[in-house]
């Protein structure tokens, strides 16, 4: 793999992904909700747009695809482990989202140069896990903590359950192969 190959305009989105991990921990700590709020929406929309473009310019590849979804899952455990340390979600499930994008790399045979083998539990989770941090944010600068929160306790014990049983799944196939 070559810089030209790694250098488009899709991965150029990735890496403005990959920046706003630690400005939107910081903020989510320091409880600055409109600034997490900013930071998490420019987050979701580089993820959106990443794959899309990528295929508008012929771009898309077996390692774009591995880096994007390497840097939503840093991404997403970022969020929810702040979370989880400020009291927002459980404890469980930021150890639960890199242990099943391991699992995700390992099933597909990511280290033998396969392209990584979706289900379509783990892209929902993979979606959902997106989703929790932007429920919480949103509640907080909304100031509809006391009907939102409570959304997000559950969901995150819901992901973890889901987490659990798509990683079973996975590794029910892997050791059928």
């Amino acid at each position: 793999m070559n810089s030209a190959t790694l250098m488009t305009w899709a991965n150029a989105l990735t890496a403005i992904r990959l920046l706003t991990i630690v400005p939107l921990c910081g903020a989510i700590l320091s409880t600055d909700w409109l600034l997490a709020a900013g930071l998490f929406t420019v987050a979701a929309l580089t993820d959106y747009f990443d794959g899309p473009l990528a295929r508008r310019f012929g771009q898309s590849s077996a390692v774009g695809r591995f880096i994007d979804h390497a840097s939503d899952a840093l991404f997403v455990t970022a969020a929810c482990t702040t979370l989880a340390c400020s009291g927002h979600i459980n404890n469980v499930l930021p150890f639960l989202i890199p242990t099943a994008f391991l699992q995700y790399m390992i099933d597909s045979r990511v280290f033998q140069g396969r392209a990584l083998r979706p289900n379509p539990l783990g892209r929902w989770n993979g979606i959902t896990y997106y989703v929790l941090p932007g429920i919480v944010i949103g509640a907080h600068l909304l100031h509809i903590e006391h009907l939102l929160m409570p959304v997000a306790a559950a969901l995150a014990w819901l992901l973890v359950i889901s987490t659990m049983v798509s990683m079973g799944l996975r590794a029910q196939a892997y050791f059928r192969i």
